[in-house]
């Protein structure tokens, strides 16, 4: 990281970060190009190994390249505001930001794509009371990314 200062290392800080996230988006690399998704997530942190969870229809493009090439990057960003200046070297912004490179696989298992789909409600609606009938769940695809290395940077 080329400004060390904005760099955050804490992990409870960047969970906070996290938190406050209403996206991540996940580059995928098909065959020359980079298939970047904005997608809505759950995530959890076991003794700081991160995973993001994700659901969607059960084909497509990103099924197939889920498959085919498991090895991913993503962003995710927030608290993003212009400070502008007198000039236009002397406007920035102030901003929290977490990238970072991850494996990504299929949750399989009904038991195992509730608790997933949990994580995804608590995220997104600040509720984890939910259950799921067995034919949505059967319907569903439930992915997940494990987070191999992530950084974190935020200018105040």
């Amino acid at each position: 990281m080329r400004k060390s200062e904005r760099e955050i290392t804490d992990n409870i800080k960047i969970n906070e970060i996290i938190a406050t996230c209403e996206c991540c988006r996940i580059g995928f690399y098909d065959e020359g190009e980079v298939y970047i998704l904005p997608m809505s997530f759950g995530f959890t942190d076991i003794d700081g190994e991160r995973t993001f969870y994700f659901h969607s229809a059960k084909e497509g493009r990103k099924i197939e390249l889920i498959a085919r090439a498991p090895h991913v990057g993503f962003e995710l960003d927030t608290n993003f505001s212009l400070e502008t200046g007198d000039t236009a070297c002397a406007t920035s912004a102030k901003y929290q930001s977490i990238i970072g490179t991850g494996k990504v696989s299929f949750v399989e298992g009904r038991e195992d794509k509730k608790a997933a789909l949990i994580k995804l409600m608590e995220h997104n609606v600040g509720e984890g009371d939910w259950t799921f009938s067995d034919e949505h769940l059967d319907m569903t695809c439930v992915f997940k990314l494990d987070v191999e290395k992530l950084s974190c940077k935020e200018r105040k």
